[in-house]
């Protein structure tokens, strides 16, 4: 009796949840943001690397001409995702985005796990975006930098850098005290380089509608074989030419790529506490900053594979090889846009952790702000992370733990988005409650069968792609035909009992459309593209989420806020009495 008590006792304590409105809890940021700040600093922290760096790799080995279909199913996922945090950021306007909003529908456990995956694409993307920068800037000026280091601190160890990207980490450091200053000042600056970025490429995409040629979406396979006979390449290196020279399934797996270009967005869900009118500017900055890096990713793909054959792209700076191949060299000194995305990368990190730590789930210190607002103890501890990652790893094989992390979140949102329109309603006076007949309002019953058939959805759908029926559909095997058609049959059955199922009358300033389908949808979507990722990914991935699990059940459970009001129901969750716990 003993045990059961204590097994019950623990599974409440990683369930419980935090109420959408915490009594008592003090908003200690600065509400000084605008519309126009949080739609720059979605642009700046999503416009970047896709076009400077992975439209030239996408385009040359997997898809073509063809990458800016790659880009508009890339947006038209990002933009169901999206839609779930736009309804979350309009009726939970605090700071935390994923994380809090795991926190306040299914629980402190899952809220954990995400907020540490979030963190996780925070600081491998803030550290990855300044090596491609540091890189980037050490090509413009002929490689000093680089052969400097080299020559005078290699490092010559297994799994590091080959020798120190000072520079790399001393821009992190850098943009940590400027972030640390001040939230408003530091926001104006990124408006300022998120207007010369697309300045930047909007010269691209002009260049290359004046200097493209159509011919270059027009390649032959006769011009193709002489490229690699001369180059001594095997005849099948690019694909057959043409405007999909790898055939559609090379588009779909370029989108799968491209996919990760828009990952950024979900920074202006962090600042929930930092806005004036959250309800209204969150969710609108969201849907804007998406259209607005689609139109430039599309541009510039364009203008990048009408400029030059998509088979002579350089991966590492395609903008700057395909200026001097349209001989105007000095343009390629415009990727030095570049630089508004690490900004933008490395703003959402101090807020999850300003926001865990408020609830108790990690280091009290982190909780500290300036007298402007600005979390600068969490600010300056996740930048010196990044930047000691940056001055010493080697991260190619860690951009896609930065993919797990935020498909992961991703996911989550997606999944309570459902649960949360399904939630009781206070109105709900039937107790009753049948399969085939749920009653008119929600109640616990019928809000437990939506959670139910919510998992039944993702294990359906994760069951489908592990037997790789869906990857196996394009060569006609009867047995993946049958597979898909009774896996698509039950996803469409769960879909119709969770749609039948009443929702929750409560009306927020925006609300995703099309419940259920689109929600499902983007988890099958999510789902689909973590299960792609490799085994060495999901190994250093579950090294990374065994630490924070560590740190949850040694720290964070025991000193959550939740559970002391769950001792003290009759205290308020203020800052003072927090401390004066944790001091007993």
């Amino acid at each position: 009796m003993g045990s059961g008590r204590l097994v019950k006792s623990f599974l409440f304590s990683i369930s419980r949840r935090k109420p959408m409105k915490p009594d008592g809890e003090q908003l200690t940021l600065n509400r000084c943001l605008t519309t126009l700040d949080l739609v720059a600093l979605g642009v700046g922290s999503t416009l970047g690397a896709g076009v400077y760096i992975l439209s030239g790799e996408v385009a040359r080995d997997t898809a073509g001409p063809s990458i800016i279909i790659c880009f508009f199913i890339a947006a038209l996922a990002s933009v169901f995702a999206g839609l779930c945090y736009a309804e979350f950021g309009s009726r939970v306007p605090l700071t935390g985005s994923a994380y809090l909003y795991s926190y306040v529908t299914v629980g402190e456990l899952l809220a954990f796990i995400t907020g540490w995956n979030h963190l996780l694409s925070c600081v491998i993307g803030t550290s990855s975006v300044a090596l491609a920068w540091s890189g980037t800037f050490d090509d413009l000026i002929g490689g000093h930098i680089s052969k400097f280091f080299a020559e005078n601190a290699a490092i010559g160890l297994p799994g590091l850098a080959p020798y120190p990207d000072v520079f790399a980490a001393f821009l992190i450091i850098l943009l940590s005290g400027l972030l640390a200053f001040g939230v408003k000042e530091s926001t104006t600056i990124n408006k300022i380089f998120t207007a010369i970025n697309i300045l930047v490429l909007l010269f691209v995409a002009i260049s290359g509608f004046v200097k493209g040629d159509i011919c270059n979406w027009q390649i032959t396979s006769d011009k193709l074989l002489n490229y690699t006979t001369e180059n001594s390449l095997p005849s099948n290196t690019f694909g057959n030419g043409g405007f999909f020279p790898y055939g559609f399934t090379g588009t779909l797996a370029g989108a799968a790529t491209c996919f990760y270009a828009f990952v950024g967005f979900d920074c202006i869900s962090t600042t929930g506490e930092e806005v004036k009118n959250p309800q209204k500017s969150v969710p609108v900055a969201i849907i804007a900053s998406l259209l607005i890096c689609f139109l430039a990713y599309f541009a510039t793909s364009a203008a990048l594979t009408l400029m030059m054959p998509y088979y002579m792209l350089n991966k590492k700076s395609p903008l700057a090889v395909a200026f001097e191949y349209i001989n105007w060299g000095p343009a390629k000194y415009a990727v030095a846009g570049d630089l508004c995305v690490l900004l933008g990368s490395m703003f959402p990190m101090p807020r999850i952790l300003f926001a865990m730590a408020r609830d108790g789930l990690l280091f009290h210190p982190l909780t500290k702000v300036t007298a402007k607002g600005s979390p600068a103890i969490a600010t300056i501890s996740s930048g010196v992370v990044a930047a000691v990652i940056a001055l010493l790893f080697n991260l190619k094989a860690l951009v896609e733990m930065m993919s797990i992390g935020t498909l992961f979140a991703h996911t989550l949102v997606t999944v309570c988005i459902l649960i949360l329109s399904n939630e009781p309603d206070s109105r709900a006076v039937d107790p009753e409650y049948s399969f085939l007949k749920p009653p008119s309002s929600p109640n616990s019953k019928s809000s437990k069968a939506v959670t139910i058939l919510t998992i039944l959805v993702i294990i359906t759908a994760i069951c489908l792609l592990l037997t790789q029926a869906l990857d196996a559909i394009s060569a006609l095997e009867p047995w993946s035909l049958a597979l898909v058609s009774i896996f698509a049959f039950a996803v469409l059955l769960i879909t119709f009992f969770i749609w039948r199922h009443p929702q929750n009358l409560t009306k927020a300033t925006f609300m995703v459309p099309l419940l259920p389908a689109l929600p499902i949808l983007t988890t099958f979507i999510n789902v689909y593209l973590m299960v792609q990722l490799g085994a060495e990914t999901w190994l250093r991935y579950a090294i990374w989420m065994l630490v924070g699990l560590l740190i949850y059940f040694l720290y964070g459970i025991w000193f959550s806020v939740q559970r002391r009001l769950q001792f003290y129901p009759n205290l308020k969750a203020s800052r003072l009495e927090l401390t004066a716990y944790r001091a007993e």
